[in-house]
């Protein structure tokens, strides 16, 4: 299955089937899934890269036990809208993520995520410098969702 519009994703699942949403760091995947109405992104789990074909088996264990069987990945592009090496990161990831499982991917602009999880974290929060790496890779993941499950609502 090549990689989907994101309007493409809900007719290629079914309908009550949560969606997935990763936020993929240098060193982290943030791993967020929605409830089976689509309608609220949860943080799930944070996994630490370790090699890509565990990770992945990590992955695929969270989809399989909530049902997920779409995902949503956030692409970084640059603040102009170009692409940079970041999103030819995540698109190879969803590649190589595709010759393991056939599994419907879509692509989510990112941009700001991360800096608008630590504000959060910063201000409402506050949470220290430790906590907040500790969370922040797996609350953007949600962000990233959530703004998915929005634009797919509106659609």
């Amino acid at each position: 299955m090549p990689v989907l519009e994101l309007t493409e994703l809900p007719q290629s699942i079914g309908p009550r089937a949560p969606l997935a949403g990763l936020d993929l760091g240098e060193k982290t995947i943030g791993v967020a899934v929605s409830d089976v109405s689509r309608t609220v992104a949860s943080p799930l789990e944070l996994i630490r890269k370790t090699k890509f074909s565990d990770d992945v088996a990590r992955l695929f264990q969270l989809m399989e036990s909530r049902g997920a069987e779409g995902i949503v990945i956030g692409l970084p592009l640059n603040m102009d809208g170009s692409e940079g090496p970041r999103v030819q990161s995540a698109r190879a990831f969803a590649r190589n993520l595709l010759r393991l499982k056939d599994v419907p991917i879509a692509f989510w602009d990112e941009r700001m995520s991360t800096m608008a999880i630590n504000r959060m974290l910063i201000s409402e929060a506050d949470a220290t410098r430790a906590r907040r790496a500790d969370l922040v890779d797996k609350m953007a993941a949600a962000y990233i969702l959530q703004g998915a499950l929005e634009r797919l609502r509106s659609a």
